[in-house]
């Protein structure tokens, strides 16, 4: 069955990065499109980005813009995402997703602060 397992997140300072990895398995990784989202304490789901099943097309939502970058490793099934000068606002739980079916993993938690 689809497994995502998403890891990396932590606390980190205002300005800093992070990267975030998910581990992909049970379905073919390498011909699927893969997003992002995230949940912020107390809001729904925001998408965060999107790259294509070759990793030639990829859009970003406009508060992330200039400051994340979402790539893959088809050889490795697992999708990336590097923040970079991170906000308190990008505090939330990240999730990697199928977006055909809608399927996520249990999601890292990512912590803004000083």
């Amino acid at each position: 069955q689809v497994q995502l397992v998403e890891s990396g997140g932590g606390l980190v300072q205002p300005g800093g990065s992070l990267r975030l990895s998910c581990a992909a398995s049970g379905f073919t990784f390498s011909a699927s499109g893969m997003s992002w989202v995230r949940q912020a304490p107390g809001k729904g789901l925001e998408w965060v980005s999107t790259i294509n099943y070759d990793g030639t097309i990829t859009k970003y939502a406009d508060s992330v813009k200039g400051r994340f970058t979402i790539s893959r490793d088809n050889a490795k099934n697992t999708l990336y995402l590097q923040m970079n000068n991170v906000k308190p606002e990008d505090t939330a739980v990240y999730y990697c997703r199928i977006p055909v079916d809608g399927s996520r993993g249990q999601g890292t938690r990512v912590t803004v602060s000083s």
